[in-house]
């Protein structure tokens, strides 16, 4: 995936990082439970929390939690760290308050 680099994320993109980030949570179900438990939503809640740009912050919040979590999604999606941050400011409204 080929994000804009030297410039401030669009919402879209950074909905595209969470998203992602979002599917390789879902392939761990140890990961994916730590989630669940984080976010206080159950399993069946996922799909339609998803559409909502406060959840997806809250997902990039949760990786940003965890370094190697956030390391490891950052190599497999060719993301740098700083994009993850820069992506939850934007689904965030470019508030540092809560997801």
């Amino acid at each position: 995936m080929k994000y804009t680099q030297g410039k401030s994320l669009s919402v879209e993109e950074a909905q595209g990082i969470a998203t992602e980030a979002l599917l390789q949570l879902s392939r761990d179900p140890e990961q994916i439970g730590r989630f669940l438990a984080f976010s206080g939503i159950g399993p069946e809640m996922i799909r339609a929390a998803a559409s909502e740009p406060g959840f997806l912050a809250g997902v990039l919040e949760f990786y940003m939690m965890d370094e190697p979590l956030l390391l490891a999604f950052c190599e497999n999606a060719g993301v740098r760290p700083t994009m993850m941050a820069a992506a939850r400011y934007a689904l965030a409204g470019g508030s540092g308050e809560d997801a």
